[in-house]
């Protein structure tokens, strides 16, 4: 029987894994209890990895007892500087092509980051319009990140209409960002984040999110939960990140699962 957890944003990709293919990752998931993931992708070639490694999982190429696997196809703010057309033109191709197999459930990861600034602000700014523009266009969610540029994130959204089915993923705000998110309508997914020792904010922010809003993350490779912090992460850990979650909550593990893997499915429109 498959596991109640839902994985909401992971990178299975080959840039990402080092070397180890995704079935040993998604066997070791689905004996962890991870019944369903999204593999994300963060420009157009990892956007087609995340495609084809959702594809493999649907005709069972990754053998019989996996979770649930569907993709993501979108550009990074990091990697805004590259410009959307090639990400446009992947979304369009395959839906195009394969519009009953329901591989492709998100645009993104897209938002905005000025801590790095990898990619000037305005071309971010840019980029993330771009791909919110593509997430309407096709009905696809949308799925965001978003550090130290929640004023501007909130102004290209609100300039652009939030896609009905948004998620905010790798939540690193407050309660402050947290009711922001909210209110305009979007989903918080939280990561292992939760588990750090200063992060205090984040925890409070997930003990106040409603469940019908709340998901979970891997994030993996990178973000791995305590007792794993400072190794690769996978979506095997994801357990590890719920259950801190549900402790906040005073909930029972499964009961959180269960919950956040609805609000994943609705997000994903599974």
């Amino acid at each position: 029987m498959a596991g109640d957890w839902f994985d909401s944003h992971c990178h299975l990709q080959d840039r990402y894994a080092a070397g180890q293919g995704p079935e040993e990752t998604c066997r070791r998931a689905a004996e962890a209890g991870v019944g369903r993931l999204v593999c994300v992708g963060t420009d157009a070639g990892t956007s087609r990895e995340a495609l084809g490694v959702a594809l493999a999982g649907a005709e069972g190429r990754l053998g019989a007892s996996v979770p649930g696997i569907w993709a993501t196809a979108g550009l990074h703010p990091h990697d805004a500087w590259q410009g959307t057309a090639e990400v446009v033109a992947l979304v369009e191709g395959h839906l195009a092509h394969q519009p009953a197999r329901r591989t492709l459930v998100a645009v993104g990861e897209t938002g905005l980051d000025y801590h790095y600034d990898h990619s000037p602000r305005d071309v971010q700014r840019r980029a993330f319009a771009e791909q919110i523009a593509l997430a309407h266009r096709f009905d696809l969610a949308l799925v965001v990140h978003a550090r130290q540029a929640w004023d501007d994130l909130f102004d290209v959204l609100a300039a652009e209409g939030v896609p009905e089915r948004t998620v905010l993923h790798c939540f690193t705000g407050g309660p402050a960002e947290l009711r922001r998110c909210l209110d305009a309508g979007m989903f918080v997914s939280f990561s292992g984040i939760v588990t750090f020792q200063n992060a205090a904010e984040v925890r409070e922010a997930a003990a106040r999110c409603p469940l019908d809003r709340l998901l979970v993350e891997t994030d993996s490779p990178f973000l791995a939960p305590v007792p794993h912090r400072g190794r690769a992460n996978e979506p095997a850990y994801l357990p590890l990140v719920g259950s801190v979650i549900a402790e906040l909550r005073g909930m029972e593990a499964g009961e959180l699962a269960r919950r956040s893997a609805a609000a994943a499915a609705a997000l994903y429109a599974l």
